[in-house]
């Protein structure tokens, strides 16, 4: 099945108004300019530059996301932000259960799915992550343990529309380090297979899986070409308008 690459870029804790300006500029005439249309692109940038890479963004067919949301639309919850809050700002997408929310904010499985909902009755995509560590990749685990969190952070009601998921080993996240091809190409594929059992093989078949863990310009093209690759999570790289457009140009033509 045909499904169309997304480049999303997770800014993280990055960007002060000027710069944020400057790059997410930069990304829009990219995308403005591109004649070849052969993947999507998706900035999410922190809440405090939100207005302003929205505003720099508008028209240029980049989408605008966030980095995390509360399960609540409002209410007593100080420092959260939630769904209809980032629908009001613009966001079409919001990144959800990240290792870094998972380890820094002690985010579960079943939290990640309470977030999903919430993001889905808010019109928002979810971009689900799951990985594993460098331990349980050493120990043989690896797809036991991103197969787990498949079922405990996907809710039942996710579709090809509403729902990405985003595969990021946690051992490569912003490290260097690459899986291998053929590590990528396995355990995407039994991503699906995952998916298949949970919500039926027209979803699994149309959802877009990305790969994110240390995506450059130097190797996106190799992992775009994977069969079961639809696009990438970018951390680093996203902040440079020049690689991010590379990886972006790397993905197969339509």
């Amino acid at each position: 099945m045909s499904r169309r690459p997304l480049i999303a870029g997770n800014w993280k804790m990055n960007g002060l108004r000027a710069d944020a300006k400057a790059l997410a500029s930069e990304i829009a005439n990219l995308k403005k300019s591109d004649t070849a249309d052969n993947c999507d692109l998706l900035v999410c940038p922190p809440f405090t530059v939100m207005e302003t890479v929205g505003t720099a963004t508008e028209g240029s067919g980049v989408f605008l996301g966030a980095q995390t949301c509360h399960t609540a639309e409002s209410g007593a919850h100080t420092g959260d932000i939630s769904p209809v809050m980032l629908k009001d700002a613009g966001c079409t997408h919001v990144i959800l259960g990240h290792s870094e929310r998972r380890t820094d904010h002690g985010e579960s499985d079943a939290d990640v799915q309470a977030q999903s909902i919430a993001a889905h009755t808010n019109d928002l995509i979810a971009v689900i992550c799951v990985g594993e560590t460098e331990s349980e990749r050493e120990s043989g685990n690896a797809l036991q343990v991103v197969r787990e969190q498949i079922i405990g952070s996907v809710p039942a009601g996710a579709s090809a529309q509403n729902t990405v998921i985003a595969y990021e080993p946690v051992w490569a996240i912003g490290t260097g380090k690459v899986a291998t091809p053929d590590d990528v190409q396995t355990m995407h594929a039994d991503i699906r297979n995952t998916l298949k059992d949970k919500l039926g093989e027209d979803a699994a078949n149309g959802m877009r899986i990305l790969y994110g863990g240390s995506m450059k310009p130097a190797n996106a093209k190799e992992l775009l070409a994977l069969a079961d690759v639809d696009g990438g999570l970018i951390g680093g790289a996203s902040l440079k308008s020049e690689d991010f457009w590379a990886i972006a140009q790397s993905c197969p033509s339509n």
